[in-house]
């Protein structure tokens, strides 16, 4: 923090405020654009002076129960910043922007890098508004669609109970070392990072016996997906993982080499997985994969330091389950009636295709070995993929609710002569998605506690050019279950655009249609029967 002085106020920079307020830095800039936030102008950038602030907050209306009224974070707590004195607990019930990208630059969070999902500070706002009644020792979080564990995680910090469910075994094997990070030998891990660095620098001009290559023969790809000097560094690198003896230690190197393996190959995140020619870039002929692999380890390790520190002793003896599997099959794996808080979010109606997205990490780390296994993980998949039911035959809901099926009738009579990749495939895929949220409500109403919630970061979509509010109908879904839908936050506007899936020309400007993300709370009534 800077200092003061006796000639100036202590100023604060964009990035201490967001921090402290736990926004993004651009959220806080554009506050300071709208004169939202009180603000000076210092040269080209943006300074603040926290009694300023103070003074702004408490301006600002509050509720009979003295939180901030109002959607937005700032109005409903005060900045922790020195001087300011204690801040008035938090009991509004605005969210942090869910963005997962936040979590790049987080301990532990950042291990891995994520597509899906949302940050490790919405799920603590949701950890303080619903359970700070809760005995955390006693209560269990939930993640249906736990992808890499920021919900576990945070659970597991804050000393609750956690599980979660995920079908994906490179995302499992994430968020499993994640809570593994408490507890793991920094000084072994330490020790076998050295010993990894002196075995790569010994043999990595060597070359393996073409026997011993490890290039997955299952794994297609358009060009080769390491070029040859690069994969000659990777066979080695993997074939020290695969001796390590530990498994919990060869899992924190499996997640070292899968969180980087796409930075040295010939292919990029844009978001979805593509070469690196067909996005504009030159090819990795030459790259340093040790160098590479040491440094991600090295984070890994200050991460478990801190980590540790910063995590009671106590909450060591807590559950913290992640379970490669469907959540359809969460009642073989819980009890009715035990799950405080869910806290999730499911794939969106997108068709952005999380399992192909990581099909390196799923070949290169052997957990599928030809094309038949990755199929078998997307017939699993929640709401499945446009490709997968494209082709078949006419999918209906398998519920009531009118309002939806006139969409998806609409959706059918749309681009007829384009085939499947018209209309009617989409209509398929919203069927199926929906139905799918049919049986994700059916059994999250069962596992939760009377008065319990589950917290569904959602976005809506547009096929076809087709709106469909997501949220609403989950709502409704939910409701013929017996949740009651208790309160729906707006979290943020993506872009605008004409469509996620377009198939003929762009519409006019009149016709675009906002994307956003929500979080929908649906609570169990209280004095429901588990």
């Amino acid at each position: 923090m800077p200092t003061s002085s006796s000639a100036a106020p202590a100023l604060y920079t964009v990035e201490e405020v967001a921090e402290k307020l736990r926004l993004q830095p651009e959220t806080v800039r554009q506050m300071a654009r709208d004169k939202r936030l009180p603000a000076r102008k210092v040269g080209r950038v943006w300074r603040f002076v926290p009694e300023e602030v103070q003074a702004w907050l408490q301006s600002q209306p509050r509720s009979a129960e003295g939180a901030y009224v109002g959607a937005s974070r700032v109005r409903e707590a005060a900045l922790r910043l020195p001087g300011l004195g204690e801040s008035p607990e938090v009991n509004g019930s605005a969210f942090k922007d869910p963005a997962f990208s936040e979590n790049r630059s987080l301990p532990v969070h950042r291990w891995v890098p994520w597509i899906a999902g949302f940050s490790a500070g919405f799920v603590q706002d949701c950890l303080r508004e619903y359970l700070w009644r809760a005995e955390a020792s006693q209560a269990l979080v939930l993640d249906p669609f736990a992808g890499v564990g920021t919900t576990l995680v945070e659970a597991y910090r804050a000393g609750f109970n956690t599980v979660g469910f995920e079908i994906n075994p490179y995302a499992v094997l994430a968020a499993r070392a994640k809570l593994a990070a408490g507890e793991v030998s920094v000084p072994m891990l330490e020790a076998w990072t050295r010993i990894f660095n002196v075995f790569m620098e010994d043999n990595v001009a060597r070359e393996l016996p073409r026997q011993n290559g490890t290039s997955p023969p299952g794994f297609r790809s358009r060009i080769p997906f390491f070029s040859p000097q690069v994969e000659q560094q990777v066979s080695w690198a993997l074939r020290f993982i695969r001796n390590t003896g530990d498994p919990e230690l060869r899992d924190f190197f499996l997640i070292a080499f899968g969180s980087v393996m796409v930075k040295f190959s010939n292919y990029t995140y844009e978001p979805s997985l593509a070469s690196r020619p067909g996005c504009g870039k030159p090819l990795v002929e030459i790259a340093d994969v040790t160098g590479t692999m040491v440094g991600k380890l090295r984070e890994m390790i200050e991460d478990c330091r801190r980590f540790q520190r910063g995590t009671q002793r106590s909450a060591y003896a807590l559950r913290r389950d992640v379970f490669q599997d469907s959540f359809f099959n969460a009642e073989r794996h819980l009890p009715p009636g035990c799950v405080d808080l869910a806290i999730t979010s499911p794939p969106y109606l997108n068709n952005y295709h999380y399992i192909r997205n990581t099909r390196p990490q799923l070949f290169w780390l052997q957990f599928v070995e030809r094309a038949a296994d990755l199929q078998k993980i997307e017939q699993a998949s929640f709401g499945r993929f446009w490709q997968t039911v494209r082709d078949g035959q006419r999918l209906d809901l398998e519920f009531q609710l009118p309002e939806l099926e006139v969409i998806l009738d609409q959706l059918r009579q749309t681009n007829l002569h384009r085939g499947v990749y018209g209309g009617p495939g989409w209509a398929n895929y919203a069927a199926q998605y929906f139905n799918d949220a049919y049986r994700f409500c059916g059994v999250m109403a069962r596992l939760l506690k009377p008065g319990g919630r589950t917290v569904v970061v959602i976005g809506n979509s547009i096929l076809q050019g087709i709106e469909i509010k997501v949220e609403e109908f989950l709502a409704e879904i939910a409701e013929q279950h017996g949740l009651k839908r208790e309160d729906v936050h707006m979290l943020r506007t993506k872009r605008v655009g004409n469509s996620i899936i377009r198939s003929s020309v762009r519409n006019a400007a009149k016709d675009r249609v906002s994307l956003y993300e929500v979080a929908v709370v649906l609570q169990k009534p209280p004095h429901t029967l588990a």
